[in-house]
């Protein structure tokens, strides 16, 4: 039995929801990379080659050595094609102008995440002198008797996402009410 003690701690690996929300993150990931790739590519770039005389950035290299003496490549394949060593700057251009677009993306959704999330009571604490954990109200530690001042248990409070919408509702009625007194008054 002891030969099958790997797969029980693969299987407390997999029951445990880590290996589950990386690999949502991994195929999460992947779509929002292809999605930023056709955005980078087909949207964005070609504005900015525009302005800058019509230039294809993907299609924007240097070559470094090979090929044939003298001649010139119109595209990266062409040049590869002749046995040209290419240095794509244009493609390490596309790809910096993709992640800054993702971690741009990134940045929106943990900062909304961030707001939605509700600030939880503070009830505990950490003893000053064994640096044990303890209730935030105790005056005695449990674990070094030592005695200590009790602190104010802070309560839960609401999201900054709730509070915003509590907010807005406030004024849309306030709106609302103004506009029903205006139109009564009308009649």
């Amino acid at each position: 039995m002891a030969k099958f003690k790997w797969l029980r701690e693969f299987r407390t690996f997999i029951d445990r929801g880590n290996a589950i929300d990386m690999a949502v993150g991994i195929i999460v990931g992947s779509v929002m990379t292809s999605m930023v790739n056709s955005l980078v590519k087909d949207i964005i770039m070609p504005p900015i080659g525009l302005l800058l005389g019509d230039i294809d950035f993907s299609q924007f290299f240097v070559v470094l050595g090979g090929g044939q003496h003298g001649a010139h490549y119109n595209t990266v394949a062409e040049a590869q094609a002749a046995g040209a060593t290419t240095m794509n700057i244009g493609l390490f251009l596309n790809s910096v102008v993709s992640f800054l677009i993702t971690m741009f993306a990134v940045f929106l959704l943990v900062r909304v995440i961030n707001k939605a999330r509700s600030k939880k009571a503070i009830t505990t604490r950490t003893c000053p002198y064994c640096k044990s954990t303890m209730n935030a109200e105790a005056v005695k530690c449990p674990n070094c008797c030592s005695d200590v001042k009790p602190e104010t248990v802070i309560p839960a409070q609401p999201s900054d996402l709730e509070q915003d919408i509590k907010r807005v509702a406030k004024f849309a009625k306030h709106k609302i009410e103004k506009i029903s007194k205006i139109t009564n008054r009308s009649k």
